[in-house]
């Protein structure tokens, strides 16, 4: 069986089998009705109309017209109408999906029907950070006087676009979380590939409609939209005919031949259906009087308000300011056609992270005590290659949230050839980073996002050396979108990437992917886990007379056997420590239950609590408590390295929601990361010793032996 998260092995949404339910509405000969996404108005995810007559009902296709079909004839762009919800960039993103079958399959798979084997239930595929998802959905449509509320098609007894569309409305909480976006996202879901913006203004008319058409023919999605000055622009029609703020998918490009001039043409489609453009070349325009027959039968050009139209590129480009692209693969990134069937395929390595508040989301570099603890990815490049392709890959992107990180710097200008010479002598890489479910329900949050690389260097990467070292590459400015990305050159190495949000402290998920061409060696590799607790459970080297005070003080009170519980042992302790630094009862249940050599953890508590100790050193503002970025530097102080998600197990069992950690956390922590150490030394299987600490911290976290129930109060040997 193929890879789980494939194409021919879909992840299945809510672990809703398709196959399964079809079987068993087709044998109880009922309707599929979908119990996660219902037809209720938390699915539609918009404000309830007032107006009796406008309430909506959720019909099936057969009950809004009886000779309804899932496909008429073949799918087209003319298929796809927006309905009353501000979506036009998922459904630009579909437009464009049409052109091409070989990648619409994958979205819709082929043998549905509204007749044959019918059961009211239909399933769509969808990328998702790395994986494929498929989403099973009912037939049941939202209708409001009549009509479909949403999207719809030209041909009114069709209804696979308005299946797609609830399909994707499920996938991401409702119908109401698909207002407002950037198609690129669509483009990125319907194909698994890598979106990126092209300012029209940057290539010259000709040179970019030779890119649009390389681009199309490498089956990339394309689509283009006009910008709006502000809030009150968008949706605005210009005298053109053109809306403002609105996407249009590029279907098609050709060219025609007028007397002795040749013209180069562009085909759009406005996904609403009607509202064409009027200029030059649109499709009652009488330029085309003077074109002969067969070249307006070779366009198809049909004089009909369908929402699609051409228009030239030189009007093109005087019109509208950006180009939308999505390449299957980095190899259709290029801007102009190529004969090169040697061209190298590519590597793609992928991770899954977290920022976690306290602990892994460190912020920008305007924010140099955390940004190192930020998550970092290792990336190692072995052989140079021979990349041709620049397409897009120097734009910086737009202004982010607040100002750029990194100074700029004044760089003497470099000649094209010499550029493209330098490349030559480099690894080519080309990185992705995206944000993960900010498109929730009835809103959208998109933080601002940003990756930097660095070169690496043996041992940690801590805030001293990201405070004096500058970036090899970034992904540009801080920018508040699903993805950024950047195509970039570097020498045979190993380096770091870094994944950062502009502000500290703020919750999310992302997905990395980094692309290079095969024959490199690449992998993402933890920093391993390292400790030395001689040094770290003393701020002083231990003298003779203070051992042989504890030992006194222990013998005494454990008596004879040699033994003490839990009560005894928090008593002991809390004699000689500060009152605002005693340990509770289950804080000593904990280190009777960890502790090897209780005796020395005791020495440890009773002559650490003093203000030479790590504790309080790295307890900056002298409030009695830490923050988990002063838990990971005071950790690292002490001679224990862990990565961040070590740190985050350890907050999230001792920190308990709080945002910072009392001194009698800390002791557990010191505690739990003993037990993890001293496992770790004593593991005799070589296969998972090879795999490092982290391989005894996964297992032991996943069999919950890592944070273990407590003891009842009992007698522990010492």
């Amino acid at each position: 069986m193929s890879e789980l998260g494939s194409i021919d092995n879909p992840v299945k949404f809510k672990d809703q089998d398709y196959d399964a339910l079809l079987q068993k509405c087709l044998k109880s000969a009922a309707l599929f009705s979908d119990t996660v996404f219902a037809a209720t108005q938390s699915s539609l995810g918009i404000p309830v109309d007032p107006d009796p007559k406008k309430a909506v009902k959720w019909l099936r296709p057969k009950e809004i017209t009886s000779n309804a079909v899932f496909v008429e004839g073949t799918m087209g762009t003319t298929d796809i109408c927006q309905g009353q919800l501000g979506n036009c960039w998922l459904l630009a993103a579909l437009s464009c999906l049409t052109m091409h079958p070989t990648l619409f399959v994958k979205v819709v798979p082929s043998g549905q029907s509204l007749s044959e084997s019918y059961a009211g239930i239909f399933r769509f595929r969808f990328w998702q950070y790395g994986e494929w998802v498929e989403v099973v959905v009912d037939d049941r449509l939202p209708v409001r006087e009549g009509r479909l509320l949403f999207s719809y098609s030209r041909t009114t007894n069709e209804f696979w676009s308005a299946l797609v569309e609830k399909a994707y409305a499920k996938l991401i909480g409702s119908y109401g979380s698909l207002k407002g976006g950037i198609i690129s996202e669509g483009m990125e879901d319907f194909t698994g590939g890598i979106a990126y913006s092209l300012p029209v203004s940057s290539r010259p008319p000709r040179m970019l409609w030779r890119g649009i058409t390389a681009a199309l023919a490498r089956s990339s999605l394309l689509s283009c939209f006009i910008h709006a000055a502000s809030v009150k622009e968008i949706g605005t029609v210009t005298s053109e005919g053109l809306i403002k703020g609105h996407a249009y998918a590029i279907t098609d490009t050709d060219k025609v031949q007028r007397t002795s001039e040749e013209v180069l043409l562009l085909r759009l489609r406005n996904p609403w259906g009607f509202v064409e453009y009027c200029g030059p070349w649109s499709d009652k325009c009488k330029d085309w009087d003077v074109i002969d027959h067969a070249q307006k039968a070779r366009l198809e050009l049909a004089k009909v308000e369908d929402g699609e139209f051409w228009i030239g590129i030189e009007d093109f480009c005087l019109l509208f300011n950006t180009v939308e692209m999505c390449s299957v693969n980095p190899d259709s990134m290029s801007g102009e056609a190529s004969d090169d069937t040697a061209t190298p395929s590519w590597t793609l390595s992928s991770y899954q992270g977290t920022w976690v508040p306290m602990c892994s989301a460190g912020g920008s570099r305007r924010y140099p005590r955390s940004f190192c603890k930020n998550p970092q990815f290792q990336m190692i490049l072995s052989e140079k290659d021979v990349d041709d392709y620049d397409y897009g890959e120097d734009e910086e992107g737009e202004e982010g949230d607040g100002e750029d990180d990194v100074v700029g710097v004044v760089v003497a200008p470099v000649s094209k050839t010499e550029k493209q010479r330098e490349k030559k002598k480099k690894c080519t890489v080309l990185v992705e980073l995206l944000q993960k479910y900010r498109r929730q329900k009835d809103k959208v949050n998109f933080l601002y996002i940003a990756f930097h690389i660095y070169k690496d260097r043996p041992g940690s990467l801590d805030q001293p050396f990201f405070s004096n070292n500058s970036p090899v590459a970034r992904s540009g400015k801080y920018r508040s979108i699903r993805s950024v990305w950047r195509k970039v050159h570097l020498e045979p190495g190993s380096y770091v990437i870094l994944a950062s949000t502009y502000r500290p402290n703020q919750q999310g998920e992302f997905f990395l992917r980094v692309y290079t061409k095969t024959g490199n060696i690449q992998g993402f590799q933890d920093f391993p886990c390292t400790n030395n607790y001689s040094v770290m459970v003393m701020s002083k080297p231990v003298l003779p007379e203070d051992q042989f005070r504890v030992q006194k003080w222990f013998d005494e009170k454990a008596g004879s056997d040699d033994k003490v519980n839990a009560v005894q042992f928090m008593n002991l302790v809390n004699s000689v420590l500060e009152k605002d630094y005693e340990l509770p009862l289950e804080t000593c249940r904990q280190l009777l239950n960890c502790i090897t050599n209780l005796k020395y953890m005791m020495f440890y508590l009773t002559n650490n609590s003093t203000k030479d100790s790590i504790f309080f050193q790295f307890d900056e503002d002298s409030s009695g408590t830490m923050s988990p970025f002063e838990l990971s530097l005071a950790l690292n102080a002490a001679g224990v390295e862990c990565d961040n998600v070590v740190v985050q197990l350890l907050w999230e069992r001792f920190g308990a929601g709080e945002q910072f950690l009392p001194f009698y956390g800390f002791v557990s922590c010191v505690a739990r990361l003993q037990v993890l150490f001293d496992l770790f030394e004593s593991e005799t299987n070589p296969e998972v010793k090879d795999k490092g600490i982290n391989a005894v911290r996964s297992c032991l976290s996943k069999s919950a032996h890592f944070f273990p129930s407590l003891p009842q109060p009992s007698l522990n040997t010492l």
